[in-house]
């Protein structure tokens, strides 16, 4: 990996939904679904709030708390096809693919999801072929956001210093792992999440994806 010594930055580290692919609101709109056929309805508030950013391992832990018995290990298989049709249109965050057009940064993606809906996602959306080889999943840890193990095992991998390293987060998860990693967290609030929850030390909140290279170049 090689960076611009100018560049503020050695690697930029994007989130997957909600920040490169403007998934969440879809996934908020069949968890709740998803939750009360399992008998454990969340409105799309609290999904919000307690859900987003994080993994399928959270949300099966709350309905488990909710309804006071452990799931079947392939719980969510009668529901894998609301996903995927609700998915099929799915479409970049608006502004993502000038981002990636102007970024002289090296950069790579880190994400909750698994390996599959991950790449589910970017093929969807034509952006596979800026992240080839440089896709790193929840999967490839011990722990997931908002934990800094995948962030740093983005950087070690990429040869990159952590403290050298920018992420681009639009959940609470995502910027307290960025924080917990020691990079500089740069918050997008044009999502769900609202700012507040995004705010804190080491980030930059903003809610224009075209403003991300000026913030980015900013930050030397």
């Amino acid at each position: 990996m090689t960076a611009n010594p100018a560049d503020a930055f050695d690697l930029v580290i994007f989130d997957c939904d909600g920040v490169l692919v403007d998934s969440e609101r879809i996934y908020v709109t069949v968890d709740a679904l998803v939750t009360a056929e399992l008998g454990a309805p969340f409105t799309e508030a609290e999904i919000i709030e307690r859900f987003v950013g994080s993994s399928v391992e959270v949300l099966r832990a709350a309905v488990e708390e909710r309804i006071g018995r452990p799931l079947a290990d392939d719980w969510d298989e009668p529901y894998t096809h609301l996903y995927r049709a609700a998915l099929a249109d799915l479409t970049p965050v608006d502004g993502i693919p000038e981002v990636l057009a102007a970024l002289t940064t090296p950069y790579c993606l880190a994400s909750n999801g698994s390996h599959r809906s991950i790449h589910r996602s970017l093929t969807t959306t034509a952006l596979s072929h800026h992240f080839e080889g440089r896709v790193f999943s929840a999967s490839d840890v011990a722990r997931g956001k908002p934990a800094p193990d995948l962030f740093l095992h983005a950087a070690r991998t990429l040869g990159a210093d952590p403290a050298r390293c920018a992420v681009i987060e639009d959940s609470a998860y995502g910027v307290a792992a960025a924080r917990a990693a020691g990079m500089r967290a740069f918050g997008y609030s044009g999502g769900l999440t609202p700012a507040a929850r995004l705010e804190g030390p080491g980030t930059v909140v903003f809610d224009d994806m075209r403003a991300l290279p000026a913030l980015l170049a900013a930050a030397r």
